[in-house]
């Protein structure tokens, strides 16, 4: 079973009615299992792989999740580009709940996990100057302007570690590093699809205002959001598979020739 474009997301896009001619398959790695079987279907004519980052009940936190073992899994698959969608808190105004952001860059707040294959034998200093595949960012933006759903084409993104959310003077000192949005699932999960010369790029769905505002985070707020802004999510994709070359023009498939040590 092979596939071209893999999908990492949450439960509510584990859609039946999403692919056709889906099959699920169990990969093994070298660095564990991944979060979840794997589906692979058809979608606009291309062959997608889904995995549910968190599994499909949701058990796993954001700290356990086993990102090696997904992104190894789906170039195992012969996976070559994927779209992240997400959920994050606002940092400003502007991005109100339920906005959607395509972030291109991050802040990396997080502590406890491995950012890298290559913890044995050799070093790899992978560039994530610009973390996310330029030309990945540029279809989906296309491809949201032609279903008229608005976004934001761009946002720095703080990555927490979680699964807590911040303290007001956590969320305080994010506004003045001038960042958008905070989340707890982008780093290290951009950073070893780098490795893996995979192209990536983040779909952040704005669920709510984090704690600066004065109004406290909740579960349920964030997942009634997230659940309003599924079908939005699910039309970009959808657009965006359509639309995508089948030749890559980025540097993301190159990205080990002068990283390794």
């Amino acid at each position: 079973m092979q596939a071209e474009i893999g999908i990492i997301g949450g439960t509510g896009f584990c859609d039946p009615k999403l692919f056709k001619n889906a099959e699920e398959t169990k990969v093994h790695t070298p660095y564990g299992m991944p979060s979840d079987s794997i589906t692979i279907g058809d979608l606009k004519g291309r062959r997608v792989a889904f995995l549910p980052r968190h599994s499909r009940k949701h058990t796993i936190r954001p700290t356990d999740v086993n990102s090696r073992a997904n992104i190894f899994a789906l170039k195992k698959l012969g996976v070559q580009r994927i779209l992240a969608p997400s959920t994050v808190g606002s940092l400003k105004e502007e991005f109100k709940p339920g906005d959607i952001v395509f972030v291109d860059q991050f802040i990396d707040r997080t502590t406890r996990r491995e950012q890298s294959f290559y913890s044995g034998k050799r070093v790899c200093h992978i560039s994530v100057a610009e973390p996310m595949c330029p030309e990945l960012r540029r279809v989906l933006i296309k491809a949201a302007d032609a279903v008229s759903i608005s976004t934001h084409d761009a946002g720095t993104y703080v990555c927490i570690e979680g699964p807590r959310f911040s303290t007001k003077a956590e969320s305080r000192l994010f506004r003045t590093w001038g960042a958008d949005v905070v989340g707890m699932t982008l780093v290290p999960e951009c950073i070893l699809a780098r490795e893996a010369e995979i192209c990536y790029s983040s779909i952040a769905t704005v669920t709510d205002y984090d704690v600066w505002k004065d109004h406290p985070v909740s579960a349920d707020e964030v997942v009634k959001t997230m659940r309003a802004n599924v079908e939005k999510v699910k039309s970009i994709i959808a657009e965006a598979i359509h639309n995508m070359p089948k030749e890559r023009r980025c540097e993301c498939k190159s990205a080990l020739q002068k990283a390794l040590v």
